[in-house]
């Protein structure tokens, strides 16, 4: 009894880490550098910048385009293929320029221990909730929240920079560049700015990290945005980065809830 007791305390455990630090959403291209009119294949990856945990159906999407040189275009399930935990974008890719793939997924409701919740506002950069919690004397309480995840990718077809990296697709929470990433080298900075339902959220938690070439961990750093929503990333490595924010309010018009959040993630490539 004292070794089961012990197994499923420690599967909570590992649950409860699951649940606080396995549920983000990233599209992460193959390679960020392509050739002109050649295919360009993202993973959809729904749990870690790593690894997906689980595949997201394409009917859960509420918008998803492409914008390019020429204009934007929209994507049909034709372009998006689920297989095992995780699931796959990609089209031809056009003409040389900087292109931006973007995603919009419908909200959905998730109940969470107090030590879940606790924890998950701890790993993704929510530290404002989990203090107005502590100050509230709510922090041994559970939660329920609805969650709306937003990603884009850029990537760099050929040679010619252009200026659709800093395209607002009107997402409910959105991570813009202020600068074409592939115009940046290891060393430089990035400035993004973090919009909510079109409006720059101000003194917003920031995370960025991703993985060099041969795999290995960027670290993770925070920093905040500030009046204008805008943050600055040192982009310290070359490989795959990620840029991303959770903004997360307290819910006071229904029952059923305690918060909303909205997500956005950015990915692109660093030489």
């Amino acid at each position: 009894m004292m070794r089961r007791s012990t197994v499923m305390a420690l599967a909570l455990v590992v649950v409860a880490a699951s649940v606080a630090s396995a549920h983000d959403l990233f599209l992460r291209a193959r390679s960020y550098f392509i050739a002109p009119h050649t295919r360009a294949r993202i993973d959809v990856l729904n749990g870690t910048f790593e690894q997906s945990e689980s595949s997201l159906e394409f009917k859960r999407l509420t918008d998803l385009r492409i914008v390019g040189p020429l204009g934007s275009l929209r994507l049909d399930a034709s372009a998006w293929r689920v297989h095992g935990d995780s699931a796959e974008l990609s089209w031809s890719g056009g003409d040389a320029g900087t292109w931006v793939v973007g995603a919009s997924v419908a909200p959905r409701d998730l109940a969470l221990t107090a030590e879940q919740f606790n924890q998950y506002l701890k790993e993704d950069g929510i530290p404002d909730v989990a203090e107005a919690r502590r100050n509230a004397g709510e922090a041994g309480k559970p939660a329920r929240e609805r969650y709306a995840k937003n990603v884009k990718a850029i990537v760099q077809v050929g040679d010619a920079h252009t200026e659709s990296y800093a395209t607002v697709l009107g997402h409910p929470a959105e991570l813009v560049p202020l600068q074409n990433p592939y115009e940046l080298r290891a060393g430089g900075s990035l400035r993004v700015r973090a919009l909510v339902d079109g409006k720059p959220a101000a003194n917003q938690t920031v995370l960025a990290g991703g993985a060099t070439a041969d795999g290995r961990r960027i670290a993770q750093t925070t920093t905040r945005t500030d009046a204008d929503g805008v943050a600055t990333v040192t982009l310290t490595e070359a490989g795959s980065w990620y840029v991303k924010f959770i903004q997360m309010t307290r819910v006071t018009d229904d029952p059923s809830l305690d918060y909303r959040s909205k997500w956005a993630t950015l990915t692109f490539g660093v030489r």
